[in-house]
């Protein structure tokens, strides 16, 4: 007996970020398939998928982010639960898709006693069923490692870039908030030809979300320039860095960020700040409440439907950003 074998992609979304999901379903000629998830009086979550996923290619979204009733932590178990569910229904792959993985930062011991929670959640991705994930602009590179099967790794760099070469003045200055991002910052300097400098910041220690912005280096006086960053949480680094800038003779502070968190004091402080433009993409939906005049948001959609139609067709994830991702 010979079959010829066939594949099915199938796109499923939970609560969070579900209008992601459907544009790009939208791009790859697909619409998402339907779920279920709801909540039992006690707060547990049930999910059952309203068609069979049997032999299915199947990617299932979810941005890990807090909401009105939802916390990060509600998101990660609920996307966890899909997959099982998946996983149970005889899907043939499953992909993770997580535009922004949760406790990316911790993905580290900085001090004593910490957990590495980053890979904690990996290895809760696994457990469940997954085989693969795909994620933007994770915090740190070596995440990748943290889960056994291909992690594709990518990066909302295109869509930045070209919103930035099209819409900040020249003579433009590429500015990393802090040390952690220099490399970043590089890639970005060289795709827009502009120089360098980098603001040195100082965590306060055993303080969550405190830092200092103490100097500056390179040359930023009379000139227009960009700070870049993976996310924008509680803003602190941001706005202070805008000022440290400023201060040295900036004419103009603009900020590009893959994911926009905006936590607790976060909106109040990039309205009152010095910065003109706040841009960030689609990772993490802008609810009405935390949405600004100087703050635009781009769609990372076409990124994510070019990487999952390449992982359903086998080919390179890698050719789609010419490697810059990888640098």
């Amino acid at each position: 007996m010979e079959q010829v074998t066939k594949k099915r992609l199938s796109i499923v979304a939970g609560r969070g970020n579900r209008e992601l999901a459907e544009e790009v379903a939208a791009k790859l000629g697909e619409s998402l398939e339907p779920v279920n998830v709801a909540e039992f009086a006690n707060g547990e979550l049930h999910c059952r998928y309203g068609e069979s996923v049997r032999g299915s290619d199947l990617f299932i979204f979810g941005s890990h982010y807090s909401t009105d009733g939802i916390s990060v932590n509600d998101a990660i178990m609920e996307h966890l639960i899909m997959v099982d569910a998946a996983k149970r229904a005889s899907a043939k792959r499953i992909t993770v898709v997580a535009p922004s993985y949760g406790y990316a930062r911790q993905d580290r011991k900085a001090e004593g006693r910490e957990p590495i929670t980053a890979k904690l959640l990996a290895n809760m991705f696994e457990t469940a069923g997954a085989k693969r994930i795909i994620s933007i602009d994770l915090h740190s590179g070596q995440i990748q490692g943290f889960f056994d099967g291909p992690v594709d790794h990518l990066t909302a760099m295109p869509v930045l870039v070209d919103w930035m070469a099209n819409n900040l003045p020249e003579d433009l200055v590429v500015v990393s908030p802090d040390a952690g991002r220099v490399k970043v910052a590089e890639r970005y300097a060289k795709e827009l030809h502009a120089d360098l400098a980098i603001v040195h910041k100082r965590r306060v220690r055993g303080a969550k979300n405190a830092v200092e912005a103490k100097d500056v280096v390179g040359e930023v006086d009379g000139r227009p320039c960009v700070l870049i960053d993976d996310m924008i949480d509680t803003a602190g680094t941001i706005v202070a860095a805008a000022e440290q800038l400023t201060e040295r003779g900036a004419t103009s502070v603009y900020c590009a960020a893959t994911h926009g968190v905006f936590s607790g004091p976060a909106v109040d402080r990039l309205k009152n700040s010095v910065l003109e433009k706040i841009v960030i993409t689609n990772t993490l939906p802008l609810p009405p409440e935390k949405q600004l005049d100087k703050i635009e948001v781009l769609s990372v959609a076409g990124i994510l439907a070019e990487a999952i139609g390449a992982v359903f067709e086998d080919t390179s994830v890698s050719e789609i950003f010419h490697g810059m991702h990888l640098s």
